[in-house]
């Protein structure tokens, strides 16, 4: 564990499926396939791997001369690739645009994160498919992208960092790779899962409802059942503050 780390800098479908990065069993079919893939990067993809940025969450509507009309601000654009469905050749919602210079590419992958573009807030990272060591497309079972709903989370990357197991020290990591210089000191205390958050969420509804039917049962005023209910939340903050 010494060289852990927020971001991925080896692909692992195992340790992605991970929240810190320490799983040693698959928690879904997912981890299963990607684990058993043998992916190899489409060798009919060209230009500079390290120069190219990946632009995802577009609106389907959105199309090429948008796009260079976006990230054109932020230096010379090179050629921009836009995915489509070989069937239909509608967008299929992300694309690659690859910058003639690296300082263009940093600053439109610092600036252009969850910019809105056709009413979509967008993701923006590095290409991963020709530069992290196993990288395996999410079709195959890989990726860091994930759902609650289907329980395949994945983290790993600039969407989702690992979090930093219990037992590890503080220790400074690079958070967007080699080559920028803007770093960040992540901590499990600093950032709470989503998960733990509804479940508490949960818990204190599930309390103040006796309270509230409590008080509409000896007919209280609409002013007293509101000081009730924040001295109650008050109550909660502190508690979780411990």
């Amino acid at each position: 564990m010494n060289d852990w780390a927020p971001i991925a800098k080896e692909y692992d479908p195992l340790k992605a499926g991970s929240i810190d990065g320490t799983d040693e069993e698959p928690h879904d079919r997912a981890i299963w396939r990607a684990m058993l893939a043998r992916y190899v990067p489409n060798k009919g993809v060209t230009g500079d791997p390290h120069l190219t940025l990946f632009v995802a969450r577009l609106n389907l509507q959105t199309t090429e001369e948008k796009l260079k009309e976006v990230f054109s601000r932020y230096g010379d654009i090179r050629k921009i690739r836009l995915v489509r469905d070989l069937v239909t050749g509608f967008s299929k919602g992300y694309a690659f645009i690859e910058y003639k210079e690296e300082r263009a590419l940093l600053k439109a992958h610092r600036d252009a994160n969850r910019l809105v573009v056709d009413q979509h807030e967008i993701f923006v990272d590095f290409e991963l498919e020709r530069t992290l060591k196993g990288w395996i497309p999410r079709r195959l079972g890989g990726g860091f992208g994930g759902k609650k709903e289907s329980g395949q989370l994945r983290f790993g990357g600039r969407d989702r960092p690992f979090r930093k197991p219990i037992n590890l020290p503080n220790m400074k990591n690079d958070f967007y790779g080699e080559g920028s210089a803007e770093k960040r000191n992540w901590s499990r205390e600093g950032t709470r899962d989503w998960r733990t958050r509804d479940r508490d969420h949960e818990r204190s509804r599930d309390k103040r409802w006796p309270e509230r039917e409590r008080s509409w049962a000896w007919g209280e005023s609409e002013r007293e059942r509101d000081a009730k209910e924040e001295r109650s939340r008050g109550r909660e903050r502190k508690e979780r503050d411990r």
